[in-house]
This record gives structure tokens, C-alpha cells and sequence, in this order.
């Protein structure tokens, strides 16, 4: 049997049995074989294209719960393609941090070689079989460690436009860090190396880190920050380095394909008043119904967010922000420019928030979904006090509006009409 027929065979197996009855399958390296089946439960949705072909092998779990997606490795080819072609054409793309390879299977998409590098001997030659296997060739193959005054030497000779890293987030000894210096490899370190090697350096960092803090340790080279999500998360932070750039960075926010740009940078999108260009209307802050499709609300995505880009709803779209810290907007209409890179909700009726009106709310709506924010109370208890069930297209929140004269607690009424949870 070989071992693509036993993996398809045993798919849908308990991995510990299988351990178990390892001497039935003399034949098979069944460690081997237990870890793909877990890998490969991962990148049905994850990487789709690689779970297609059951003759991957992959060592390690924890490489393919690292391992980008098909969408945002295909968006950091997207980027790199993007600035090559600015340079007179894509030639090379150097990955000093290959992991399990789907990076380096997505640049080769755009690129006509790819360096990947890997420091785990056992995955760098796991990688280079299944290259082969998903029938790409223009993949150069190298195992070294990256560290100052030996980039060179990873490189042997290889001339790349663009070097992407994608730094671990631990130590040696297995603690997790924080701090840039403190990845490996260390970027701040090797970047006068980098920079010698090639105009460009694409870095990825944890969707955790600070973008200003970045900004800062990285320097001036800073061209772009990009903020990416999907499926409701923020999935990556990438820096674009550029040798030849000094000034403020442009952040770009991507959320499920969409892409937006904010060219003054996140240092400037992040003063989170409760102005804007909109106003709270009597329509929204009385009590009672209103006639359907007057008034909509905005609930930003995970992007938007992490960029700070907090005033970006007011400032280029109309909105009002209904409170400092409660991040919902307002209007008469939500672009559709805007609507990817959140949620848009038609408000049906705005209610104030006590005892009774939750009461009375919970039961003409048994099943909603509940948010509270910037009121003294979670979502949870909100939810309980008014006893509705989860589910619905119908999204209930109780928050706190700043921005209008009547200021107060609210109970919204929404009904969701775009985005995606």
C-alpha cells in the first residue's frame, strides 16, 4: 500500500488507534503517516489545494497550524508581485523562513524562482518532496540558519527582488516573545545584510503586535503595512520594507478579499473621537419604531480595527460614531466601498436600556444576537436579562451614545443585512 492509499484509506481514523495498531501497517511510517492525518484535518479549509493531494507528507504538527492559508499566502504574492513589477518584472523572491512551504508555493505562482529556506532539516526536505508532487519547479531548496553575516551564504549567489520573513515567535528555549530582536531570526539585525541583498523585505509579523510600536523599531523603510483578515479574524500584520523609502508608512486593510487604503498610516487614523461628518438624528436616539431603511449602522471588521483606523468610518464615509470606546457608526447609508470591511446592520428601533424595555424586548425577539458595549454590563448578562436564545438576523445592542444630545443607554435594533461572521 502506498502511503497516499493508506492516507485516504484511513482519513477519517482515530489518530491514537491507529498508533495503537501500528504492527498491522509494517509497511508505513505510521508516526509519519498519524501526524499528515492531523495535518491534513487542518488544511481541508485552510489549504485546500494541498489537501488534494493525499501524497504530502508533513512531520510536524505544528508547522501546519503555523502555516498560512491559501488566502493570505496568495495575498502576500499579491503584494510582492505588486512591487517587482515596479522594479522591471518579478524575477526572484527569497522565503529566509520557509515553514511548510505554502508562502514559497505562492510566490513560485507569481515568481520566476523562488529561494525557500528552512532551518529544520526534517522540513526543509518534507517541503522539497511535496513540491514535487504539486508539480512546482521553480523552487531553489536550501537549509541554513539565518543569522548576521551569513544571508549571503543562504542566498549562494541567488539574486531575489524581494525577501519575505516570517519570524518564529519563541525562543530556544520554547518561551513565546514579543519584541521584533527578539524572534528568530532577529530582522533588526540582519536588516543592513537584507537590504544589500535586495530592495525590498516583506515581514510578517503576529496579528498581536502593536503596528505603531512596529513602525517604530523597524524604522523609516517602512512603505506599507498591511493588515489582513478572513473569516472574521486578524490572520497577519506584513511590513513592506523599501531600502529606498523614508517617510510615513500607507496601511492597507484586507478583509475577505477587499482591500482598502489608508495613505496617511495608522499614526493618524487612531484619535478615536466621537465626531464626525454625520449627525445623530432625532431618528436614532428617540424611543419607538421607525420606518424601515432610514437609519443603518456600521460595525467594523477585525482589519479595520487593528489599524486603528477608528475616525476612517466619519472621516471619508459620512458616519457618526455613536461613542468614544463603542466603535458603532451611523447614517443615512453605508458605502458600499465600506461594506466588506465589516458588518452593516438596518436599525429597526431604538429603545432606552432598562429593566422593562429589555423585558418587553426579549420577548418579541426570543432569538437575536446580543452586544453590549460601553455600558455597565457584558453581552453575556445582556443576553441573559433578556432571555433571548443565540441566533437570527436579528442583532440587538445595548450601548452608550455620546455623540447626540440625549445621550444615554440604548438598546439598538438591528436587522443584519451584509458581512459575514
Amino acid at each position: 500500500m502506498s502511503f497516499a492509499d493508506f492516507i485516504l484509506q484511513h482519513e477519517t481514523d482515530d489518530p491514537v488507534r491507529l498508533l495503537l495498531a501500528r504492527d498491522k501497517y509494517p509497511e508505513v511510517d505510521i508516526d509519519l503517516a498519524v501526524t499528515t492525518l492531523e495535518v491534513r484535518r487542518k488544511l481541508r479549509a485552510k489549504v485546500p489545494e494541498w489537501y488534494a493531494v493525499p501524497s504530502l507528507i508533513y512531520p510536524f504538527r505544528l508547522s501546519g497550524e503555523q502555516c498560512s492559508s491559501s488566502e493570505t499566502a496568495r495575498y502576500k504574492a499579491k503584494v510582492v508581485r505588486c512591487h517587482s513589477e515596479r522594479s522591471e518584472g518579478i524575477s526572484g523572491v527569497a522565503d529566509l523562513t520557509g515553514g511548510m512551504g505554502v508562502d514559497a508555493w505562492a510566490f513560485a505562482q507569481v515568481a520566476e524562482e523562488v529561494l525557500y529556506n528552512e532551518m529544520q532539516v526534517e522540513l526543509a526536505r518534507a517541503t522539497e518532496l511535496n513540491f514535487r508532487e504539486l508539480g512546482v519547479e521553480n523552487v531553489r531548496f536550501r537549509n541554513c540558519r539565518v543569522e548576521p553575516g551569513k544571508v549571503g551564504e543562504v542566498l549562494d549567489g541567488f539574486r531575489p527582488d524581494v525577501i519575505f520573513l516570517d519570524p518564529a515567535r519563541r525562543a530556544e528555549d520554547g518561551r513565546k516573545v514579543f519584541l521584533i530582536e527578539e524572534c528568530q531570526p532577529d530582522v533588526l539585525g540582519l536588516l543592513p545584510e537584507l537590504f544589500e541583498a535586495a530592495r525590498y523585505v516583506l515581514l510578517k509579523l503576529s496579528p498581536m503586535a502593536d503596528i505603531t510600536m512596529a513602525c517604530k523599531r523597524l524604522g523609516t523603510h517602512v512603505k506599507e503595512v498591511h493588515v489582513v483578515a478572513a473569516g472574521g479574524e486578524c490572520k497577519e500584520l506584513l511590513f513592506l520594507l523599501d531600502r529606498d523609502w523614508e517617510g510615513t508608512p500607507a496601511t492597507f486593510i484586507v478583509e475577505g478579499g477587499a482591500v482598502m487604503e489608508i495613505p496617511d498610516g495608522p499614526s493618524t487614523t487612531s484619535t478615536g473621537s466621537a465626531t464626525g461628518s454625520g449627525t445623530v438624528g432625532p431618528l436614532v436616539i428617540s424611543t419607538g419604531a421607525k420606518r424601515s431603511g432610514e437609519i443603518w449602522l456600521f460595525e467594523p471588521g477585525k482589519a479595520l480595527l487593528k489599524a486603528g483606523a477608528f475616525d476612517l468610518p466619519c472621516a471619508r464615509f459620512g458616519l457618526t460614531k455613536l461613542g468614544q470606546h463603542t466603535h458603532l457608526y451611523v447614517g443615512e447609508a453605508v458605502p458600499e466601498e465600506l461594506r466588506p470591511f465589516g458588518k452593516v446592520f438596518e436599525v429597526l428601533e431604538v429603545l432606552p436600556l432598562n429593566n422593562r424595555t429589555m423585558k418587553e424586548a426579549g420577548k418579541r425577539w426570543p432569538q437575536a444576537e446580543v452586544t453590549a458595549r460601553n455600558v455597565p454590563m457584558t453581552s453575556d448578562l445582556l443576553r441573559k436579562k433578556l432571555g433571548c436564545a443565540s441566533g437570527g438576523d436579528i442583532h440587538l445592542f445595548g450601548i452608550r451614545v455620546e455623540a447626540a444630545a440625549e445621550a444615554g443607554n440604548y438598546l439598538i435594533v438591528t436587522k443584519k443585512r451584509y458581512g459575514t461572521d
